[in-house]
């Protein structure tokens, strides 16, 4: 067998696969003895078929089936030993009556090559940094939330002030029938107020969808439909009193900071405050983190200049998709998939360039973390050792998991390496104003 590569540009290149009898006849000849052996055909007793009509039968079917399995095996082990860095897989020229008896049968693959670029990891101008702070009114709207959430409800006779109204929505029309309970302090509309209050139970009152909430996504909840038809509906809906409750906050004491954190964990309603700050700034690193990997994605897909081979990806979409594609349908996937195949080829080489790999042990240690933090939430905050390291070998059997949590460890790995070498500025800044500023 001979194989031998011809560069047509930086970008593309043939290799061409040249396939003598010598290379395949002592497989396809062991093949056909053992087909032999064991084929039944009327007229002649098992084992004793005349090869002639084996090959006449089999031949050709096993001589097809073994160089495809010759050509597969040596060219990926031809990319491998050359290092050749290619794109999508081969693909074979087509060959039109192609002749199978020759003494040496010629292929030829075209290959696409990945580019050679560099990926400076100091940028041109500073991206931002976002740190992301629980300023006072966060505190205390969330000091606010615990009391409620931890408070009792007070039945009362009529509807006032920030009462919890339960009852059920109705609309024939739209069919909805849903029995649902309504806090009024997040009730925008001054009409639905004015026509709660005073009311008691077993009274009816007609409202207006349109404007009711002060955060639109609670309407979806409230009367049982989906968001998407929540978004775009315009209604009345009637909504019959079953109970009337008021909250009555729960004190700030020694008992509530025990439930909350554990026993004197918190003493006081300054430790308390500083607490929810911590834990809220914690979390608000998780989404500061992400934006600052998805800026720095899209800065480096946007200046990393380097072409690819269009015209292969292109015909490597239209031939190897489970159904062949027209070139106008290839054309689109193309142009669908050229962003991620960018960011793929950024995000190898920057992984390359500054040796980022992933061990086993720091793997399984990534998912000891990850389990713990999935334990805490269901208030198991100290599991052992063994027990983690159990789960975690259970995780780890499973391949998706395993490039699951390799993903998110390599994006951690990568993020460090963001902040160390990129040219950030930081921006201090409240949630809500992040959520504006990001969000819109």
């Amino acid at each position: 067998m001979n194989i031998t590569k011809e560069q047509i540009d930086d970008l593309n290149a043939v290799v061409k696969v040249a396939i003598t009898k010598e290379d395949y006849q002592d497989k396809v000849d062991g093949i056909l003895k053992d087909y032999r052996k064991s084929a039944n055909i009327p007229g002649f007793r098992k084992g004793n078929v005349p090869m002639g009509l084996i090959k006449k039968q089999y031949g050709k079917a096993v001589l097809v089936d073994e160089v495809n399995k010759l050509l597969q095996d040596n060219l990926n082990k031809y990319l491998t030993e050359e290092k050749l860095d290619v794109l999508g897989n081969p693909l074979p020229k087509q060959q039109d009556n192609f002749d199978w008896d020759k003494e040496e049968l010629n292929f030829e693959f075209e290959l696409g090559l990945a580019p050679d670029f560099e990926v400076p990891l100091k940028t041109k101008k500073p991206l931002t940094q976002y740190k992301i702070v629980a300023d006072k009114k966060m505190v205390d709207e969330q000091v606010e939330r615990i009391l409620k959430q931890y408070g009792k409800l007070v039945s009362k006779d009529e509807v006032g002030k920030d009462y919890e109204v339960t009852g059920t929505f109705k609309n024939e029309e739209e069919e909805i029938d849903n029995k649902s309970t309504l806090e009024l302090d997040k009730v925008k509309s001054k009409k639905a107020l004015d026509a709660l209050k005073g009311k008691k139970v077993g009274d009816s009152v007609t409202l207006k969808t349109k404007g009711l909430f002060k955060e639109d996504y609670l309407l979806s909840s409230v009367l049982g439909i989906s968001q998407e038809k929540a978004d775009g509906i315009d209604i009345e809906v009637t909504f019959t009193i079953e109970e009337i409750n008021e909250r009555e906050l729960a004190a700030l004491d020694q008992e509530l900071f025990d439930k909350l954190f554990g026993k004197d964990e918190v003493k006081s309603e300054k430790e308390l405050k500083e607490r929810i700050k911590e834990d809220s700034e914690k979390q608000f690193e998780q989404q500061a983190d992400q934006k600052l990997l998805n800026d720095i994605t899209e800065y480096f897909i946007e200046n990393t200049k380097f072409e690819l081979p269009t015209d292969f990806l292109t015909k490597w979409i239209q031939m190897t998709g489970e159904e062949p594609l027209s070139e106008e349908q290839a054309n689109e996937e193309y142009e669908k998939s050229e962003k991620g195949l960018r960011y793929q080829l950024i995000e190898g080489k920057i992984i390359k360039d500054n040796d980022l790999n992933i061990e086993f042990d720091e793997l399984k240690e990534f998912a000891k973390g990850f389990i713990k933090s999935q334990m805490a939430q269901f208030g198991q905050l100290n599991p052992q050792e063994e027990e983690l390291d159990n789960i975690a070998a259970r995780v780890l059997g499973n391949q998706d998991e395993v490039k699951r949590l390799s993903e998110q460890l390599m994006s951690q790995k990568l993020l460090t390496l963001y902040k160390e070498k990129v040219n950030l500025k930081e921006k201090e800044i409240t949630y809500e104003d992040f959520v504006k500023e990001v969000y819109g």
